[in-house]
């Protein structure tokens, strides 16, 4: 969880992980940061994805935009961990390693909050960053095609026989949690892409992810649904939180960005992050700050 001493803070981290593609990782994780960032938090991000870097591009292409156009546009503390090109596989993981231990090391007392992208696929970084995890977010198509990176299910009664390798690892990484400090990782699946309307698939799907949920401890929440707004945004680095209105030369505000913005609003207030100890602790640090506003500027501690 999120502490501060006298000498030290520990950012909340974020993990965003799932090893089935195009379930959404990267829309999930970036509303997430604009939410927090325009909330007044610090935040670090971080791109673990070595080759396809969606995270990062879909950053750089939010700090492009804000230039060009010169709009005032919100952006984290972005790093990257890159790929590393050793013959050995063992010293490729070691040095990728180091390099993500250091990045965390550099922003976790400068941040309130760290945002980690990860790849979809298993490997080392992938297994570390999940272990570091407060909170780790899944997003996945609600689809038994995407379930079953979780678990198999039996046909007949839609309950979970056997747990897939991704669940596997996240229940190894909140045991190596565990030991290594004693804390705990809130887990939820993220339901993604759902239809408007009800069916049977819909149903059966919530009665899986349910029978699951109660297996691994993890939460469900509703996500993002299929939205041209969505891939429209991902150009320009922008997102349904941010004020199009004015933004954009041509407004955008319609039924469709404004559902889409409230269905990230209602995703952030599921995930039960820790922003309201944070926010107590930006207004005891406004208030330190007004009192020092007696004395000479140049006194003031910053």
């Amino acid at each position: 969880m999120f502490s501060v001493t006298k000498n030290q803070k520990q950012a909340h981290v974020i993990v965003c992980g799932n090893e089935k593609g195009g379930s959404g990782k990267t829309t999930t994780i970036m509303h997430l940061t604009v939410a927090l960032l325009n909330a007044g938090y610090k935040v670090a991000t971080l791109d673990l994805d070595t080759r396809q870097q969606s995270f990062s591009r879909y950053i750089n292409n939010r700090e492009i935009f804000s230039k060009r156009s010169n709009v005032n546009l919100s952006l984290p503390d972005h790093h990257t961990v890159k790929r590393d090109y050793s013959d050995y596989v063992s010293d490729r993981e070691n040095n990728e390693l180091l390099e993500l231990l250091q990045v965390i090391t550099d922003v976790q007392s400068k941040n309130d909050f760290i945002l980690i992208d990860t790849p979809g696929h298993d490997g080392y970084l992938m297994r570390m960053a999940h272990s570091m995890a407060d909170t780790l977010v899944t997003p996945m198509n609600d689809s038994y095609v995407d379930f079953d990176v979780l678990g198999q299910i039996d046909p007949d009664t839609g309950n979970v026989d056997t747990l897939s390798h991704y669940a596997r690892t996240v229940r190894e990484a909140r045991r190596q949690r565990r030991i290594a400090d004693g804390g705990l990782m809130d887990w939820i699946v993220v339901r993604n892409r759902l239809t408007q309307i009800n069916s049977r698939n819909k149903e059966a799907m919530y009665k899986s992810l349910n029978n699951l949920s109660m297996q691994l401890g993890c939460r469900l929440a509703e996500g993002i649904s299929e939205r041209v707004v969505f891939r429209e945004l991902f150009p320009k680095g922008l997102t349904a939180l941010d004020d199009l209105e004015n933004i954009l030369s041509t407004p955008r505000t319609n039924a469709s960005h404004l559902s889409a913005r409230q269905e990230v609003r209602s995703l952030i207030a599921s995930l039960k992050l820790p922003i309201d100890e944070l926010a107590k602790k930006r207004q005891e640090a406004r208030d330190a700050y007004l009192e020092k506003q007696t004395k000479p500027v140049d006194t003031i501690g910053m």
